[in-house]
């Protein structure tokens, strides 16, 4: 019995590009349209924001920090921080995807609507997901979830079939670990 090896060569479009998921952190002073500039300048290049939180980090200075989750390849969002780094008010850029490993949290809050198994099935869940109850009524559930978008992900996904009813995301959080700050 002879072995032979077989080579498949894929012939793949050059068209066709791996789209990661990164997160930006972006410093930028805490004025009138920064955000609307920053939005503004994926929606110009057609680039989707999949997550978006803004809040302020420093009153003194006046500085927000605008968090980012977005798809693209390495040279798109080179090409996106390049543009960032280019506006006026912007002080600082990072892709936490690739400088170093980060703490990624977002938090939901997710209304199931169920009787009877839906209701008990919907509060094991809950509790194999560290979900909270933040309010409870004798047909209804608030839960509240914080972990990463994929848990958040999963947990919702799973509420579905036992009555979902709405949810509320806040979108990504996102911080470098380690003693380094932006």
């Amino acid at each position: 019995m002879t072995t032979e090896t077989l080579d498949i060569v894929y012939d793949i479009p050059d068209e066709v590009v791996l789209e990661d998921r990164h997160i930006l952190a972006v410093l930028v002073d805490n004025e009138f349209g920064v955000l609307n500039r920053v939005v503004g300048l994926f929606s110009a290049r057609g680039y989707n924001i999949e997550s978006l939180t803004v809040a302020e980090v420093d009153a003194r200075r006046a500085l927000s920090r605008i968090t980012i989750a977005t798809r693209g390849s390495a040279s798109k969002i080179k090409h996106i921080m390049a543009l960032l780094e280019r506006m006026v008010p912007v002080h600082k850029v990072h892709d936490l995807t690739t400088e170093s490993p980060f703490v990624e949290r977002e938090l939901a809050l997710v209304k199931v609507v169920g009787e009877g198994d839906a209701r008990n099935e919907a509060m094991r869940i809950a509790d194999i997901f560290r979900a909270k109850p933040v309010d409870t009524t004798i047909e209804s559930f608030v839960f509240e979830i914080t972990g990463t978008t994929e848990k958040v992900n999963q947990f919702i996904g799973l509420m579905k079939p036992l009555g979902l009813v709405e949810v509320c995301r806040t979108g990504v959080a996102s911080v470098a670990r380690g003693k380094k700050g932006i």
